[in-house]
């Protein structure tokens, strides 16, 4: 099997180099800009628009008689460009998954950064990354406690605040096939109050990265409106604002890896509903002629569950099992919360409050973030491939363990 893996590191640059950095991330979002002028000018005429082996042949023209300071950055980055911007002009037609249609980067507002395929060395034992037309970049490095591995497939230099990072994409082989030690299955039921319910009984807290810095961000907003813009102050005011909020994306990311990495390590199959978080995230402020209901509830439950990451947690639990030999399982949402795990009957009058569940049938009543948990993996286990290895949920008895190392991890994030 054929697994690929990142690396991310912080850069230890000069001005020097930092300079040419930016000069080669806004070269290639000159390109951009220009490339994508181009293309909505053709489909405006009716003409067809062109592939990226067409558009890398403009560039190629564009340094040699229009624009000769394009010859400074790697060339390469300058066709990775044009390839992406043919791949979202690829997915804004593509019926199966339609994305928004590619609009302009503006400097200060899109993300600074550029890939080179080929052409770089990575030298593992003394941290630093060669790339074409920059020379040898050091980097800082975990290597004690990461276990790097796979040779390097591409290389992609971003810009985080006032720090550049690189990032690495190696490929290795894994043989044989793995298998995961533990053939068991869960349902996990996602929400707001409890990050996740699992049905074994365990409860993963939730760390609510932005609410905890929410106050201090709107300070912060606040007396970045009262600055002048774009002065001194203004900018140095800005800056604190993206602190902030890189600090809120850390922490979510850092624990949602925590999560998918002690649940993936658990289970070799993790049952989870198939949410389309950005329908439940939708706004309900409707329009002029048909004002929405419960606005302010809505956008309240709108900005919980964006900050819970639920669909990062889920393609890292994706990976991860795939890495160890298991499998994510996406079953249907609909009715979870709603269904008895005793009787079976379905009803929504069953779940009367947010956190109890009573069966109007039956009687049965336990946690609802539990019976969901337990319904998913109901309807997951048909999918699983070897049903007789899987244990019942029921049975098995709460991980208190790693739900207190969950908490803790909460804890020890909080700013």
């Amino acid at each position: 099997m054929i697994v690929n893996k990142a690396y991310k590191f912080r850069l230890k640059l000069g001005s020097r180099q930092e300079h040419q950095l930016s000069q080669y991330a806004g070269s290639c979002r000159f390109i951009w800009n220009k490339l994508l002028g181009m293309q909505k000018d053709r489909m405006q005429w009716g003409e067809w628009t062109l592939n990226d082996d067409q558009m890398c042949e403009v560039i190629t023209a564009w340094k040699a008689y229009r624009y000769p300071w394009l010859t400074k950055p790697p060339s390469q980055a300058l066709q990775q460009t044009a390839r992406d911007l043919h791949k979202a002009m690829e997915n804004a037609f593509d019926a199966k998954r339609p994305q928004a249609f590619p609009a302009f980067k503006k400097k200060g507002r899109s993300t600074d950064s550029f890939r080179v395929p080929q052409g770089f060395k990575w030298d593992k034992e003394n941290t630093r990354v060669f790339i074409p037309k920059l020379g040898w970049l050091q980097y800082f490095s975990h290597s004690d406690r990461q276990k790097l591995m796979g040779e390097p497939g591409q290389v992609t230099i971003s810009r985080e605040g006032p720090h550049w990072n690189v990032s690495i994409q190696a490929e290795f082989e894994v043989e044989p096939e793995p298998v995961h030690p533990n053939r068991t299955a869960i349902g996990i039921d996602m929400g707001v109050i409890n990050f996740a319910c699992l049905s074994d009984g365990t409860v993963l807290e939730p760390l609510n990265s932005f609410k905890r810095q929410e106050k201090r961000l709107a300070t912060e907003q606040r007396n970045l409106s009262r600055k002048c813009k774009f002065s001194s102050n203004w900018r140095k005011q800005a800056t604190r604002v993206s602190g902030i909020n890189r600090t809120i994306g850390r922490c979510r990311h850092d624990y949602t890896n925590k999560a998918s990495t002690t649940v993936s390590h658990n289970h070799a199959y993790l049952v989870m509903e198939d949410l389309k978080i950005v329908n439940m995230a939708a706004s309900a402020a409707g329009t002029a002629e048909e004002p929405g209901r419960n606005v302010a509830a809505k956008s309240g439950l709108n900005k919980a569950i964006l900050d819970q990451g639920w669909g990062d947690f889920r393609r890292k639990a994706t990976y991860k099992e795939k890495w160890r030999g298991g499998q994510v399982i996406l079953v249907p949402p609909h009715g979870t919360s709603q269904e008895c795990p005793e009787c079976g009957h379905r009803d929504p009058g069953n779940r009367k409050s947010r956190d109890i569940f009573c069966c109007l049938s039956c009687g049965y009543t336990a946690p609802a973030d539990l019976v969901g948990s337990i319904i998913i993996l109901r309807r997951g286990t048909p999918h699983l491939p070897v049903e007789g290895e899987v244990m019942n949920p029921r049975k098995q008895e709460p991980n208190r363990h790693e739900a207190a190392t969950l908490c803790l991890g909460a804890g020890i994030l909080g700013l």
